[in-house]
């Protein structure tokens, strides 16, 4: 008779994001496995109502345009839906100081009527992953999200976007 529990099954199958390394300093550790979302802020781009703003919730996918909905994967299921852009951007520091490392754009539609809504999770995980490793990916916006975008990170913090990549600056111009 096995007595495992399922419900133990699914507590050893969470993951953690550690805000600190845990066993930094530690020589018999090399840290391999963990990332650090420390530095990462998700932005979310209404190109409809031409704002931009930090929802920390959309780390999670919990953001204010996602709650409430139901995620499906065929954008013809979602007629009437509004777009957005969850936008990863990370921040790191160098000699000059801090700056915006990379910007990754994903693409969401949203029928808040409906309670439906279009997006491809992996894809916002690969974005997520190729701004911690600081590309900039946001060549696939309309040219107005990306235009509000590059606007808000400009007047956000004037030092990390003097301080970013010429690359940076020139996906917006």
């Amino acid at each position: 008779m096995n007595s495992f529990d399922d419900k133990n099954e699914k507590k050893s199958n969470q993951f953690t994001i550690m805000k600190d390394d845990p066993i930094d300093g530690h020589p018999g550790y090399s840290g391999g496995g963990a990332i650090s979302l420390e530095n990462m802020s998700p932005l979310v781009v209404d190109p409809n109502e031409d704002k931009v703003w930090v929802d920390m919730g959309a780390m999670h996918a919990r953001s204010e345009v996602e709650k409430r909905i139901k995620f499906v994967t065929e954008k013809e299921e979602v007629p009437n839906g509004k777009p957005y852009w969850i936008v990863w951007v990370t921040v790191e520091r160098g000699e000059e100081g801090p700056y915006y490392h990379g910007v990754a754009a994903s693409y969401l539609e949203v029928d808040r009527e409906a309670r439906r809504g279009y997006k491809i999770l992996a894809e916002h995980v690969n974005r997520m992953d190729k701004s911690l490793k600081g590309r900039i990916v946001v060549d696939q916006m309309d040219d107005h999200s990306k235009t509000l975008l590059g606007d808000f990170l400009k007047e956000f913090n004037e030092d990390y976007w003097k301080n970013a990549a010429d690359e940076l600056k020139q996906a917006f111009v």
